[in-house]
């Protein structure tokens, strides 16, 4: 069963296979997504600052009732703290703000400040700046592991030229139809775990003809062929919602996609439009 399944990051930490998003579930609504969740059998928890929900993911974990050791719980550094100082203090607010004494993994929600994502700086030196901060919290003993989320190729790179704790994930936009082959194989190449935000393309690829056909031929619901698709990739999936039956639907993927119907996939038309879905003004256009 995928929520027993775990990758072993490059320092061996643990990490299960399947985890729950949690973007746009309000600070009151997550702490009973995350009891939800975790009653299922979830142990993979995924906020960010920029979500505004900290807080309410923090209680979630206490309501659960499970050891803090059983559950691995991510979150994002806001990708406008770009200064080794406002990253250290942006950590620290987000234990406090989670009533955590560590967090299992922190990234850098993006190379750029969402609402200058368009822009031409790639911001070099405040990504190394604030990634020093996530290595210092690391070596600390505040984060068991540490990474990043929506850098490309010569982001990473500015990274690994200046770090001295390789990134360890890479958190992307990844889905059929949207799928980054060169990304993933320089990720996975540089032994870096990409995670897959918005497998189920903001549920876009419901309507989706070629990919209900596949999904039908399987007896499966296209939000489990989207997400077997990504872990077949092997890449990490974190489906977003607050709904248990969706939660549930979501972890029941047990069956294989063959090689011939995992080629028809990768070569989807690519989706360019997400309509008006869970689009955040906040983040300038950017999905996260």
């Amino acid at each position: 069963m995928i929520l027993n399944e775990n990758y072993k990051l490059p320092n061996g930490v643990e990490i299960p296979k399947l985890g729950l998003g949690t973007w746009f579930i309000s600070n009151d609504d997550a702490v009973q997504a995350v009891k939800d969740a975790t009653d299922i059998g979830y142990r993979h928890i995924d906020t960010a600052q920029a979500y505004q929900n900290e807080n309410g993911v923090g209680k979630g974990v206490i309501a659960s009732g499970l050891k803090r050791s059983d559950l691995f719980v991510t979150t994002k550094l806001a990708a406008e703290v770009k200064s080794y100082e406002e990253a250290v203090a942006s950590i620290d607010g987000s234990l406090k703000t989670m009533g955590l004494d560590y967090i299992d993994l922190m990234i850098i929600h993006s190379p750029k400040p969402w609402m200058q994502f368009h822009e031409s700086d790639p911001h070099k030196e405040g990504n190394s700046e604030a990634w020093r901060a996530l290595e210092d919290a690391y070596k600390a003993g505040k984060l068991r592991a540490i990474g990043l989320s929506n850098f490309e190729q010569a982001d990473i790179e500015n990274i690994l030229e200046n770090c001295t704790v390789k990134p360890m994930v890479n958190q992307i936009l990844a889905h059929i139809g949207k799928t980054p082959t060169s990304l993933i194989q320089y990720c996975q190449d540089q032994n870096i775990l990409v995670e897959a935000y918005s497998p189920i393309a903001h549920g876009v690829l419901m309507h989706n003809e070629e990919v209900l056909a596949v999904a039908k031929k399987y007896n499966v619901t296209v939000p489990q062929l989207s997400i077997r698709y990504i872990l077949q990739l092997g890449l990490l999936p974190l489906p977003k919602t607050a709904n248990p039956a969706h939660m549930k639907n979501n972890a029941d993927i047990d069956f294989v996609i063959s090689e011939s119907d995992m080629e028809i996939l990768k070569n989807v038309e690519e989706i360019t439009d997400y309509g008006d879905a869970n689009m955040m003004p906040v983040f300038g256009g950017k999905l996260s």
